[in-house]
């Protein structure tokens, strides 16, 4: 908590201060979600109680009322561009994000490789993140050339978001897979779309998995900044 013990809700939410009532409810409930105890994979009490407390404030029109005032006198007296240690949690919430966005991505254009993609709802839906929090992963990923907006509106990986995830080898985890994604029949007790994304078979004397994984290159967004 900052040093006056005032708490940016807008910020714990991750919205504008404009944010319709709404939004602020849909968002709420996927942050709540993810954050909630009882969540094996990526429940947080801490992180829950903090995205409560903002909802309970920013969805009554009164109380939020009465913050916005507070809000807008501590931005006056303490702006910063930015402060580090957010600014590095953000990055990685990003690289998840681009990770996620590009299998599910995969998983839909290898079922249907001329138009297969996906909308912002159906990525808000199966990442669990609200489509406020993709705008900007997806900017990135198509200012890099990986992914593309398809006449219909949606979302879908190009050639080089492909070559992307072949080149750095990277895992689908179960849960970012569409549920009728193509691949192998799933082993006694692994859920569906468990599978690694499959690429190129190997040559003959390429370098084993040891060797490989050391010789590989971090992935690009580990080693780049996002354009400018």
């Amino acid at each position: 908590m900052p040093e006056n013990g005032f708490v940016d809700y807008y910020e714990i939410l991750q919205l504008g201060q404009n944010a319709d009532s709404e939004t602020i409810e849909r968002v709420f409930r996927l942050l709540a979600k993810r954050y909630h105890p009882d969540n094996s994979d990526s429940g947080d009490e801490a992180a829950f109680r903090l995205v409560h407390d903002a909802y309970e404030v920013l969805i009554d029109p009164e109380e939020r009322a009465k913050y916005d005032v507070r809000y807008d006198e501590n931005r006056s007296i303490n702006w910063k561009i930015f402060e580090q240690s957010a600014a590095m949690g953000g990055q990685e919430e990003d690289r998840r994000i681009f990770r996620g966005v590009l299998s599910l991505l995969y998983a839909a254009r290898r079922k249907n490789p001329r138009s297969g993609g996906l909308g912002s709802v159906d990525l808000e839906r199966m990442l669990g993140v609200p489509r406020e929090h993709l705008e900007f992963p997806n900017w990135y990923l198509k200012k890099k050339g990986w992914i593309e907006v398809l006449d219909s509106g949606q979302f879908a990986i190009t050639v080089e978001g492909i070559d992307t995830i072949q080149a750095e080898q990277l895992a689908v985890p179960h849960d970012r897979l569409l549920e009728e994604g193509p691949g192998r029949e799933p082993q006694a007790g692994e859920p569906p779309g468990s599978e690694p994304v499959q690429g190129p078979a190997e040559p003959a004397g390429a370098p084993q998995p040891a060797e490989a994984e050391a010789e590989r290159p971090r992935p690009v967004w580990d080693r780049t900044d996002p354009p400018r």
